[in-house]
């Protein structure tokens, strides 16, 4: 068995909207998220 790559998958706009008004000032996932992208 192995992995298969896959295209990377976009972050709810309603979702990002919600964990923006919930940490305004981020979190670690969410930094972690936005500086690695389709890696993270």
């Amino acid at each position: 068995m192995s992995m298969q790559p896959m295209e990377p998958v976009e972050v709810p706009a309603k979702a990002a909207r919600v964990a923006k008004a919930t940490f305004p000032k981020g979190s670690w996932a969410i930094r972690l998220r936005d500086e690695l992208g389709a890696l993270f």
